[in-house]
């Protein structure tokens, strides 16, 4: 999660401090996976669950851009894909991830700021 360039998107443009993270493999977040029916054994989707209701993949991506007003609410007009198509279009990007934006060699150590955001 260190690592995760939405982490750090998120910590950027969210100047409300509204999201909260917690890594896929503490046991908070393994709970949480189970909890939506999600694998915990292969964490290639990220779980994003906002006033109750949780979204992966590129919907959670959505909700999470949608939650942090406009401009960024704008990416809801991806929810006009069909179901199918937004999954691979994840998909795709998950995979290719560092060929699109690149590979760190290592992880910084967490900024103050998303220690303090840090649950679980």
């Amino acid at each position: 999660m260190f690592c995760s360039g939405f982490v750090q998107l998120i910590l950027k443009l969210d100047r409300k401090k509204r999201f909260r993270f917690a890594t896929a493999q503490s046991r908070l977040g393994e709970a949480l996976f189970r909890r939506h029916g999600l694998p915990t054994d292969d964490y290639h989707s990220n779980l994003a669950i906002i006033d109750g209701a949780a979204f992966t993949k590129l919907d959670s991506f959505v909700a999470v851009m949608a939650a942090l007003g406009w401009p960024w609410r704008a990416a809801k007009a991806l929810l006009i894909l069909p179901r199918p198509l937004r999954d691979w279009l994840y998909d795709r990007v998950a995979k290719n991830r560092y060929t699109l934006f690149g590979r760190k060699d290592s992880c910084e150590i967490p900024s103050a700021e998303l220690r303090e955001r840090l649950i679980g």
